[in-house]
């Protein structure tokens, strides 16, 4: 017999007064085999103990009333075995176990349910036909009209055919490994068997990586029906301590019904962990691939490996083990059940189990396939991100990052800050258009490139152009919208350029929030735009909020209305703490993202927040030294006073010597007047600046050189010192501990 297709349309049978539901399962009426499934504990509702009396009442009303009943009623439509007649009302709603998924049309559900929930949903009555398994139409009523045997036996083919298609079909709707488990599970019990036991390897193969160590696998999910009738006798069962030889019956095979709930997972007492012994029975089975029956003689040695020799094997053909194959190598293997009160499995079943098999396992693989690559993504993008922020003179950071939804997850978005000469900090927010792998390498490359051109020191308007031309020579279709911000806390002042971003608020000590009216420029790589920077006011106190669009857009909003909504959570968020100091940093950001609601995670979010502090004037001192030869001895009369001032007197040794040293290398060269700046804050900065470009590095002097020590004492004294180039030099800075300060940093 040909192998079934793995699936197949059409309208399918329907039993008077039945009906489906929205998980794939058919809900006939009220009869001798109506039944509930029990889960793994996390895995699903289980029965109320409360009705379990209740509905045992009402089933074995239904089973004497289905027991004086016809056989059928003549419509020649196949009945799902066990139903009762028509007198039984049909059951309310959906039983416990099962789930609810709309993805799919009304029509098409309803089709699947017909064909998986046809079949029993229990052991077939006593007197009904002897057909096969479980499947759709194995066990009803004789054909109307005088059928033959031949007819039966096509229509039982035919529900055959349409339960794999169901069945598969259900397989492949999940998306996630745990899912596709489900799937299997929900698609077999009941109508294909009573219970299942899946096993996957542990860790499971990717691609085409071969396992180190022995190959183990571990239980995945169980599922089981058990029977109402026996709901009131289990607690009674279990409290009477019944072991699992007891639980086999006199006749020694399993019956699930009086299974205590005892395994690793709470529904049947398997091993939870198997290792395969290269050569052993159980790997030769799962290297043949093919579905076996538990009778046969690999699958009496193998089970026991699999299922642990405590565990009761059911007599006859009514245990099927089948491996789980995927695109290269076994993965897995799954074990259907079938209680003794059902019909075995047949010849026909081992090619419905290896369907099921092959499609969960090929199901199995793409989802681990696709968990890898968003991984690969998600850590692409979060490594190219920073991993901390700075710590800059006059302003205190924060940031958040969340990626987007599940089905979008892979993003372009990213935030910097990056410190500059003269105690500035360039803040950028960017977002590349898109959402994949292409789109967070692109913004990987923008933001290093980001990155070197802050470091010229460039305008924010110059820093913009460069960054165009750098995203039309990655593509034509390599767009991205950025905003960059450089905040300088001597002058209280900062410097905004837009391409395309959505605009930034501030949010002022006094608790006033106000969406800064900023250019908004074309986004990059449009190409052939001009950019356009403007200077506003940066009070001390006072937090700006950089963002991506989507803390603001979503399906459910437009950006302005998400703007508005932004500025308003800021402005209640500052009068909740207070209108004379402004609220924790970190907070804001965390308060700020609670206003997203369930589908406003449609794009991933950066999030970037400054609070300025500024550095007040009393604590900067600033001289411009002609490049002449008195210009280092001014330079050390100059420290010493300001030193004075501050009350920093124990440093003046120390400063002297340093200035003296970068002071004597800047006149060197310089063909302009020489800066030195003198900052207090946590620390004493000193900045010389020069027309110079040629950056000073730090060389070993020999014993008959004459300079080359000045960078030497610099780096020994200095508890941190760098040079940077600028558009129009350079400057050289160095760092020196206040006294009883400590190391801060």
């Amino acid at each position: 017999m040909t192998e079934y297709p793995t699936s197949q349309e059409g309208p399918q049978p329907v039993a008077s007064g039945g009906g489906t539901d929205e998980a794939g399962h058919g809900k006939a009426p009220i009869a001798a085999t109506e039944a509930v499934r029990t889960h793994a504990p996390g895995t699903g509702p289980a029965a109320e103990p409360g009705g379990a009396a209740a509905a045992a009442s009402d089933v074995r009303a239904a089973r004497s009333a289905a027991g004086s009943g016809a056989a059928g009623s003549g419509s020649g439509l196949p009945r799902p075995r066990g139903a009762a007649s028509a007198e039984v009302p049909a059951a309310a709603g959906p039983g416990p176990g099962q789930d609810h998924d709309n993805a799919r049309p009304r029509q098409a559900e309803d089709a699947d349910a017909d064909a998986l929930g046809a079949g029993s949903a229990g052991p077939a009555p006593a007197g009904g036909g002897g057909g096969t398994a479980g499947l759709p139409g194995a066990g009803g009523s004789a054909p109307a009209g005088g059928a033959g045997p031949d007819a039966t036996a096509a229509r039982r083919e035919g529900d055959r055919l349409r339960f794999v298609g169901a069945a598969t079909r259900r397989i492949a709707r999940g998306i996630d490994l745990d899912e596709i488990v489900l799937g299997l599970c929900r698609a077999t019990v009941p109508t294909f068997s009573d219970a299942i036991l899946v096993y996957l390897r542990d860790p499971l193969p990717v691609g085409d990586e071969r396992p180190l160590g022995p190959v183990v696998l571990r239980l995945r999910r169980t599922d089981r029906l058990r029977p109402i009738d026996d709901l009131t006798d289990i607690s009674s069962t279990i409290g009477a301590g019944m072991d699992l030889a007891g639980a086999a019956g006199a006749t020694g095979e399993l019956d699930f019904s009086q299974l205590p709930l005892v395994g690793p997972q709470g529904d049947l007492p398997a091993a939870e962990l198997c290792e395969i012994r290269p050569g052993g029975a159980l790997a030769e089975v799962l290297r043949g691939v093919r579905p076996v029956f538990g009778s046969s003689a690999a699958a009496r040695a193998a089970l026991p490996e699999l299922l642990g020799l405590d565990h009761p094997l059911p007599r006859g053909n009514r245990a099927v083990l089948a491996p789980l194959r995927g695109r290269r190598r076994v993965i897995g293997a799954a074990v259907f059940l079938r209680s003794p009160e059902r019909p075995a499995f047949e010849q026909n079943d081992l090619l419905v189990a290896a369907q099921l098999a092959t499609h969960t396992a090929l199901g199995i693989d793409k989802a681990v396939l696709y968990g890898r690559e968003a991984y690969i993504a998600d850590e692409l993008q979060r490594t190219m991100l920073p991993d901390s922020l700075p710590q800059p003179t006059g302003v205190r950071l924060a940031s958040r990052y969340l990626p987007a939804a599940e089905t979008a997850r892979v993003g372009g978005d990213w935030y910097d800050a990056i410190p500059l000469p003269g105690s500035r900090v360039a803040l950028v927010v960017g977002d590349v258009m898109g959402h994949s792998m292409t789109s967070a390498a692109i913004m990987g490359q923008l933001r290093t490139t980001a990155q070197t051109l802050a470091q010229l020191d460039l305008p924010p308007a110059e820093v913009l152009h460069h960054l165009d031309e750098q995203a039309q020579r990655l593509g034509t279709d390599r767009m991205a919208t950025c905003m960059y911000a450089v905040y300088d806390p001597v002058a209280h002042r900062i410097t905004i350029a837009n391409a395309g971003h959505p605009p930034p608020v501030l949010l002022h000590l006094g608790g006033r929030a106000e969406v800064l009216r900023v250019p908004p420029g074309a986004p990059i790589g449009v190409g052939g735009v001009d950019f356009e920077a403007v200077e506003l006011d940066a009070p001390a106190g006072a937090t700006l909020l950089l963002y991506t669009d989507g803390l603001v857009e979503s399906r459910l909003r437009d950006v302005w209305t998400g703007i508005e909504q932004l500025r308003e959570r800021l402005a209640t968020t500052a009068q909740l703490t207070g209108l004379d100091h402004p609220p924790p940093l970190e907070a804001l950001c965390d308060d700020v993202l609670d206003m997203l609601g369930p589908g406003d995670r449609d794009d991933d979010i950066a999030l970037l927040a400054a609070r300025f502090d500024g550095i007040a004037p009393s604590d900067v001192a600033y001289w411009f030294l002609d490049p002449e030869e008195t210009a280092p001895g001014r330079a050390r009369r100059f420290a010493r006073r300001a030193l004075t001032r501050w009350g920093l007197e124990e440093l003046s040794d120390s400063l002297e010597l340093l200035v003296s040293e970068v002071v004597t290398n800047a006149v060197r060269y310089a063909e302009r007047p020489v800066t030195l700046r003198l900052l207090r804050t946590d620390v004493l900065r000193c900045e010389v600046g020069d027309d110079s470009p040629q950056l000073p590095r730090q060389r070993r002097a020999r014993d008959t050189d004459e300079g080359g020590r000045g960078l030497f004492l610099v780096n020994r004294l200095a508890r941190r010192w760098g040079a940077t180039r600028l558009s129009s030099g350079k400057v050289v800075w160095f760092e020196l501990p206040l006294p009883g300060a400590g190391d801060r940093r």
